[in-house]
């Protein structure tokens, strides 16, 4: 008997870890998941990108480290590698990456720096527009400001991850398990990165914009399809400040934070709360950006 009790009493700590893991991590997507809403659809031009308002709110943002820095957390043994950000503000963000077609807009009215990024031989018009860097992202902001007299920008990294999550708790909008179903992503290991078709995936490389089932917010392929700017100063670590949705500047700036993963990226890569940097000059294949408006 004094076996068993041994056994009981050392095995709790384990069980108990292992139903905190559960009741965290589980839960599918939220019940408005693939809601278009189609009804708050907004343009400022013709040429515009479609805009979608998004109401304030509180998530947590940021991962764990690992499975045993999860387990240490969830049970107040360890400091949490999340942080509770919360958005007190409405504001707008793009249904979609920004695609050629709109920033070829950009460039036959004068602006972005009359830059023509070059597509790979996979299409342009509908497809995210690649080889941009933050900085052409920066330019494209500013002509959409100019010519619709509102405020467009960049969105902050805790805006971006908001609008990705879209009030979901797990690693994708979807759930807690990749799938090409949902989303435009690469082989299960990178390097080597490369494209994968499967499922509704369809696209070894860029895939359409809108081609995979929105997230609950009614924005499409802020998992996968191509990286995004956004305008953060990458640091080393999460959490950091502010927690208030703005963005961390610094005056030493080296790099700019993209999120959200690629069509060659893994299935890690393209988690909600997955981040990654690059110069702001860097203009690449796997790069695009999406905007946010001022309300």
């Amino acid at each position: 008997m004094r076996i068993s009790l041994w056994w009981a009493a050392a095995a709790a700590p384990v069980v108990l870890a292992a139903i905190v893991v559960v009741l965290l991590t589980s839960g599918g997507p939220p019940p408005s998941y693939g809601d278009m809403r189609a009804e708050a659809v907004f343009q400022d031009c013709p040429e515009c990108p479609e805009m979608l308002p998004l109401e304030p709110g509180t998530y947590r943002m940021g991962m764990e480290d690992g499975g045993r820095a999860y387990v240490m957390a969830s049970l107040g043994l360890a400091p949490s590698a999340r942080k509770d950000v919360t958005i007190g503000y409405a504001f707008a963000v793009s249904r979609h990456e920004i695609t050629f077609a709109q920033w070829d807009a950009c460039v036959a009215d004068g602006g972005c720096g009359g830059y023509a990024p070059p597509d790979e031989g996979w299409g342009r018009e509908d497809r995210p527009v690649i080889h941009v860097s933050w900085n052409d992202a920066q330019s494209y902001v500013s002509w959409l400001s100019e010519n619709t007299g509102h405020a467009y920008r960049l969105l902050t990294e805790a805006e971006w991850e908001y609008a990705a999550r879209a009030g979901s708790r797990g690693g994708y909008a979807w759930g807690n398990t990749a799938s090409h179903q949902w989303a435009n992503y690469g082989e299960p290991d990178c390097p080597p990165c490369t494209g994968r078709v499967e499922g509704a995936d369809e696209w070894l490389n860029t895939a359409p914009a809108g081609s995979f089932p929105p997230n609950a917010f009614g924005l499409f392929d802020m998992s996968g399809n191509v990286y995004e700017w956004v305008q953060d100063c990458s640091v080393e670590n999460l959490p950091r400040e502010p927690v208030d949705g703005s963005a961390f500047e610094s005056d030493a700036c080296e790099n700019r934070v993209i999120r959200g993963g690629a069509w060659y990226s893994d299935p890690h890569r393209v988690r909600s709360a997955y981040r990654a940097y690059n110069t702001p000059d860097r203009r690449d294949h796997v790069i695009g950006f999406r905007v946010a408006r001022v309300m």
